[in-house]
């Protein structure tokens, strides 16, 4: 059997994809629109739903949600972009609890650069093997993370790259995960 490239694998297939102040601009809309490309949904979520914000590099995003009352059971995956965002959000108990929930059901969990914070904090890198920014990498083997420095790291249900230029590996293996569950 032949998969036509162009068909939308992903269909029925719902992400959430976290936002908020200084987000990487490229590591939230190249999964975004690839995702959708793929026939997923996505929903952008936030601190506040319907607010706007404003990436690192000045492209702003309007949040679909709220964070507070979303749940893990009503997404397939989780994808966490970096930027200075991920460094408030994990902050917030609600979305900490939101990714343990993920993990806990073995949904796809992807970061990408300073994105790792937020699983760092949920406490969900424990003996995972990860990639993250190189200014992360103590952060996640401090955290029990097995760190190695690829483009792109899948253990089990966590996807991981390091930066911007690693952003078609990532959503490959994202995708492809996604096409398994």
């Amino acid at each position: 059997m032949t998969i036509d490239p162009l068909a939308p694998l992903l269909n029925q297939k719902k992400v959430l994809i976290f936002t908020g102040d200084i987000y990487e601009d490229l590591e939230l809309w190249y999964p975004k629109l690839r995702l959708e490309e793929a026939g997923a949904s996505t929903t952008l979520a936030g601190p506040r739903a319907d607010q706007e914000y404003v990436g690192k590099n000045g492209y702003p995003c309007v949040s679909d949600a709220a964070i507070d009352g979303l749940r893990a059971d009503d997404f397939d995956a989780l994808v966490v972009p970096g930027g200075f965002m991920p460094d408030k959000l994990r902050r917030d108990p609600q979305v900490l609890q939101l990714v343990r929930d993920f993990d806990a059901a073995g949904k796809p969990i992807a970061a990408i650069c300073h994105g790792g914070w937020i699983p760092i904090s949920a406490g969900v890198y424990h003996g995972i093997r990860v990639t993250g920014s190189p200014g992360i990498k103590d952060d996640l083997i401090n955290a029990g993370g097995l760190y190695e420095d690829a483009s792109v790291v899948v253990d089990r249900h966590h996807v991981t790259s390091r930066r911007p230029d690693d952003l078609p590996d990532f959503c490959r293996e994202l995708i492809r995960l996604m096409l398994v569950d």
